[in-house]
């Protein structure tokens, strides 16, 4: 399993130029389009739910009697389950065959959410949000895998990207608005809906989601354990100190923390099949690429966060209202993330991603700027920056996945698919903590409670920018060297 040494980005940090006759672009028939269809659906499903509980966490903080610091527990129970096995989810996706994966978790993911809506205790409800997330924790690299190994790399894997992109913007804007119309009825709605769509895709799936027996080789249920027990250990200390300060418990959860990780890391290096091959963080654009992920996910989910709060609490602006007042970032990526493939076919990926991460940094800063507690001018004041934000996803999305999985031999695509997810998702379980912590229980009002956590989310997408940046210049210094 070793990564493929022809490609120029990976081994010389040289500037993007692709192989035209290598990746001249192919006929796709009904086959290939029903296989990007249903893989579609999966991300459709993920980016659908995000939003919809996005909207809802104000109702469901009201009729359960939630703090905030409880209610980010809904948001990131789901992103610690699916951060935390992501790896395990790609890994197995590679041995056991992705069609079998991608089958099985759907199945327990609707089920976990047919029972997040009919229960009425804030941990019941937060463990079927942990469950569902570790479903998707199997899905996702499986469609994202199955994506990758079907279209050749190239222009042919670029334009399925940039396509598996807009069923994500499809999800997520079709998921601010049902959830608008839905919450104000009943949000336990909000979580019967992705079980009807689950039904749909499992149904899609088993006639046109081809067989494939997977690669010999053994499961790192060990390197799972620490991963996941390490990372909710560090994301409880990161949601409980500013609150609680230390206690004899965020002490031990710390100490559990860092030696889990650390044991992780060890344990990684030494065995001869790991779930992580440690080596494949050598490839500096790999690198760059999930903390790029991280950057985007850990900013925006945070952010999305604090403006269903603000706009609802604050400015008593119904459901329905606060989830239009969204859905032109989905809108937009819709839009333009077709487009994305011929862009980064033409100029690379990594001036996508910088030009994505310079779109987000834009993006806050107008809202921060702008936003206040007397009625907005919407279209002025808010409109603007829900744009940015979207065209920040539309070009950037694609790019990274595109740039995680280059040369990625085939059976170690679920690794690198997995591995790309779980940056973005520990990014936004991480981020989302500290976002918590800096807006739970402070002492100002209106929009001065949020703006601490509206600093971090910009400040995350500035070190995003520099980090892509970095690339460009020394690529510029290889040039001149040369």
């Amino acid at each position: 399993m070793t990564i493929t040494e022809t490609k120029p980005p990976h081994s010389n940090e040289l500037p993007e130029t692709p192989d035209h006759d290598a990746h001249a672009p192919s006929r796709w028939g009904p086959k290939l389009w029903g296989v990007l269809f249903v893989a579609g659906l999966a991300m459709f499903l993920d980016a659908l739910d995000v939003s919809m509980v996005g909207v809802a966490l104000p109702s469901i903080g009201a009729e359960l009697g939630l703090e905030t610091s409880s209610l980010q527990w809904i948001v990131n129970g789901y992103i610690l389950g699916y951060g935390g096995l992501l790896l395990l989810g790609g890994r197995m996706a590679d041995l056991l065959g992705r069609r079998r994966v991608f089958l099985a978790a759907l199945v327990v993911f609707g089920l976990a959410s047919l029972v997040g809506g009919l229960v009425d205790n804030e941990g019941l409800l937060i463990a079927s949000r942990i469950v569902k997330g570790v479903a998707a924790a199997f899905t996702a690299p499986a469609a994202l895998s199955i994506i990758t190994t079907t279209f050749k790399e190239g222009h042919d894997r670029n334009k399925a990207l940039s396509i598996f992109t807009v069923f994500g913007a499809t999800g997520y804007a079709s998921g601010l608005i049902v959830s608008g119309l839905l919450t104000g009825i009943d949000w336990r709605l909000t979580f019967y809906v992705p079980t009807v769509v689950v039904a749909a895709v499992i149904i899609a799936a088993f006639f046109v989601i081809p067989k494939s027996e997977g690669e010999h080789g053994r499961i790192d249920f060990g390197g799972a354990v620490l991963l996941t027990g390490g990372m909710l250990a560090a994301v409880y200390t990161i949601v409980t100190v500013p609150e609680h300060g230390f206690t004899a418990l965020t002490v031990f959860t710390t100490i559990a923390a860092v030696i889990l990780i650390a044991a992780f890391l060890v344990l990684e290096n030494k065995i001869s099949e790991p779930l992580v091959r440690l080596g494949i963080l050598k490839v500096k654009s790999i690198v760059r690429a999930n903390l790029a992920a991280m950057a985007i996910f850990g900013s925006y989910i945070s952010f999305q966060t604090i403006v269903s709060l603000y706009l609802q609490n604050t400015l008593q602006w119904g459901p329905l209202q606060m989830a239009l007042a969204l859905a032109p970032a989905g809108i937009i990526v819709a839009i333009l993330s077709p487009l994305a493939g011929k862009f980064i076919d033409r100029y690379g990926t990594t001036p996508m991603i910088i030009a994505s991460m310079g779109s987000f940094v834009l993006g806050y800063v107008w809202f921060i700027v702008r936003a206040g507690d007397s009625t907005p001018a919407y279209f002025v004041d808010y409109l603007p920056s829900f744009l940015l934000l979207g065209l920040g996803f539309a070009i950037g999305f694609s790019a990274t996945m595109v740039q995680a999985t280059e040369g990625i031999d085939d059976d170690e695509q679920g690794l690198a698919s997995g591995l790309v997810q779980t940056s973005g998702q520990i990014g936004g379980a991480v981020v989302l903590a500290v976002v918590t912590g800096l807006i739970s229980g402070g002492v100002t009002t209106g929009i001065g409670q949020y703006t601490p956590g509206l600093y971090l989310v910009t400040v995350v997408a500035i070190v995003g920018l520099l980090a892509s940046a970095t690339a460009l210049l020394g690529r510029r210094a290889a040039v001149e060297a040369a």
